[in-house]
């Protein structure tokens, strides 16, 4: 009360004072809810997109590591496969999808593959992810079915010059590096008329080439490793820059006489690129974490991949050397764009 008996008005000060209290009151229960969610994360089932259809090689390791990080976590961790368009279906799905971390692309080499082999991609290999964490790696294969005389890949060639329209192999999608592999061996070889049937995934290919539809298979190891160990295939080469442990009498394409052919499939995981930091930081650690594990090494080998944990600076630095690379690789070996 002023001494006239009036109420004075509130100063200007004590308005902003008491609105910033206000302000704050409202804001910390917000702050508070938004750290709460984060903190809560994943309390729904988290999603890796496979772009290619089950059997494959990305399915293959998808599975195993979904499997050991629902045991390790004790969330949930579920595999969809969208395969189509040389991988490029399932990628461009995961791109556009909320970037909340429920949806995370499991990837092969397609991913930068594809940025030199098609004229127009539906995403931005550079802008469009974050990396999360690599996986594993397999050497890719050239494969046949043990009746076949071809005892190597020089046997095989020339079983094709002799009857080029007798000879025909399976790959994996358009974009994938097994798919890229034989289309160099037909350009170095001059082989136009050994027939490239191309499937969705790579455990359709192989099936191929066990129902007796190709006589040979261009493919990573996991799909073909059991038939292998058989004895009802036989691996004629190997593209790593060494020999498979597991198949220590099979050569190297390098060392049958093909200089600088190195092809591999490694599989990384990708989250679209606004998803927030602390939970690709959560699933990159959790993800190393089995990784390094013996039993997931030893899951890992046994269906044909050697474990690659490294992190997602070292994941992200491979993708994008790789994206220039093959776009290399394509352009030299003079493979038509899509």
């Amino acid at each position: 009360m002023t001494s006239h008996g009036k109420q004075s008005a509130p100063s200007r000060r004590s308005v902003i004072k008491r609105g910033g209290a206000v302000a704050a009151g409202i804001a910390m229960p917000a702050l508070l809810g938004v750290r709460a969610a984060y903190a809560d994360y994943p309390d729904r089932p988290i999603k890796f997109v496979v772009a290619n259809t089950p059997g494959g090689p990305s399915d293959i390791v998808a599975r195993i590591v979904t499997a050991a990080l629902q045991k390790s976590t004790g969330k949930t961790f579920i595999v969809e496969n969208r395969g189509g368009a040389g991988g490029n279906i399932g990628m461009e799905y995961a791109a556009h999808a909320q970037p909340d971390g429920y949806t995370i692309l499991l990837a092969t080499n397609a991913y930068s593959v594809n940025y030199g082999l098609y004229r127009h991609l539906p995403y931005d290999p550079y802008k469009d992810f974050v990396a999360v964490s690599e996986l594993a790696t397999s050497p890719n294969t050239f494969v046949v079915k043990s009746e076949l005389p071809a005892k190597t890949i020089k046997d095989f060639v020339a079983l094709a010059r002799a009857k080029p329209d007798a000879y025909n192999c399976s790959t994996p999608p358009i974009g994938t590096t097994p798919q890229i592999q034989l289309a160099v061996l037909k350009i170095r070889e001059k082989l136009p008329r050994l027939a490239d049937v191309v499937f969705k995934g790579g455990g359709d290919a192989f099936a191929a080439l066990l129902s007796g539809t190709v006589q040979m298979s261009s493919g990573s190891l996991p799909p073909a490793a059991p038939h292998i160990k058989a004895g009802t295939c036989r691996c004629l080469a190997v593209t790593g820059e060494v020999r498979w442990p597991g198949l220590p009498d099979v050569p190297t394409m390098q060392e049958a006489g093909y200089k600088d052919f190195v092809f591999a499939t490694d599989t990384v995981l990708l989250a679209p690129a606004k998803t927030p930091p602390d939970r690709v930081k959560w699933l990159e650690g959790e993800t190393l974490k089995i990784l390094k594990t013996q039993e997931m090494k030893d899951k890992l080998y046994n269906a044909g991949f050697l474990v690659r944990a490294k992190g997602a600076d070292a994941a992200w630095a491979r993708v994008t050397k790789e994206i220039v690379m093959f776009k290399q690789i394509i352009d030299q070996a003079g493979i038509k764009k899509m």
